[in-house]
């Protein structure tokens, strides 16, 4: 193994890292975005919750936000909205939904 490889192999690496980090960050601010929303009764939740009139657009559905909000804390929208209301409780729960494990 030569010297261009290694230091290709640790760029890589570094860049991987980053690349986590930056999900961690994308997941977390979408994780916390979503318990202000929940706290609050305004236009936010009423979309949320899918009050407001209107057609849906053409074509394929896209991925809901709530959908990977379930899919990130584990619980049904629902549980995740009831949690959200004890702010320590779910800030724990993003806690835990964001932080990584390494694989051995």
């Amino acid at each position: 193994m030569d010297c261009k490889e290694n230091k290709s192999k640790y760029i890589l690496q570094e860049l991987g890292m980053k690349k986590r980090q930056r999900l961690k960050n994308i997941k977390q601010l979408k994780l916390k975005d979503f318990g202000h929303v929940v706290r609050h009764n305004n236009l936010e939740k009423l979309c949320l919750e899918g009050a407001v009139d209107g057609r849906r657009g053409r074509g394929r559905p896209r991925r809901r936000w709530t959908r990977e909000i379930s899919d990130w804390l584990g619980f049904s929208v629902r549980e995740a909205s009831i949690l959200a209301q004890d702010r320590d409780g779910f800030r724990s729960a993003v806690w835990e939904a964001t932080s990584y494990k390494d694989p051995p």
